[in-house]
């Protein structure tokens, strides 16, 4: 099991984001959204932490056509949480849906938060989201499950979860 920890914990590291903290206005204030961990310290505490939860916030579609992280060696689930609906519209209800997401899960407030989307950019604003509503820390996966297009412009070869081998299922 730690064998499968380590791998796991090694290949969580390489997809991360490794950006600086930034600084994200949210009303007159301004409250700090963690991009990603900062050292490999910081990820195991986010990997290791049994209330820290990994929240997918793709659509309904992305789940079920492209697959959902695994998370089944760390003994958790992944919640998934849709900050958009499909076709395209928000979901003015994203915040409501987490937080009972969180409630049927183990999550203690203050554990980390880590937000995954097809390439970044919706985890991101969800990150956001969820950070001015009082919770995290909050971490974006910067290339998401499939990253960023490649030179044949598709995803999931190059960068993201699936390109790093990390666990994963399909219906």
């Amino acid at each position: 099991m730690l064998r499968h920890f380590k791998a796991a914990l090694f290949y969580f590291s390489r997809f991360v984001s490794n950006e600086r903290d930034a600084s994200v206005p949210i009303g007159l204030f301004t409250r700090k959204l963690r991009r990603g961990p900062q050292s490999k310290r910081d990820l195991e505490l986010l990997v290791r932490e049994p209330s820290a939860q990994l929240l997918d916030v793709r659509t309904e579609a992305e789940w079920n056509f492209v697959g959902v992280p695994d998370l089944g060696l760390l003994n958790r689930q992944t919640l998934l949480c849709e900050w958009q609906f499909f076709p395209p519209a928000p979901n003015p209800n994203f915040v409501g849906e987490v937080q009972e997401a969180l409630k049927q899960s183990n999550y203690r407030k203050g554990a980390p938060l880590v937000f995954l989307c097809r390439s970044g950019a919706r985890s991101r604003a969800a990150a956001i989201a969820m950070t001015a509503a009082g919770y995290g820390p909050c971490f974006n996966i910067k290339d998401g499950f499939e990253g960023a297009l490649d030179t044949e412009l598709h995803r999931g070869a190059s960068a993201g979860w699936k390109a790093e081998g990390l666990p994963w299922l399909q219906s």
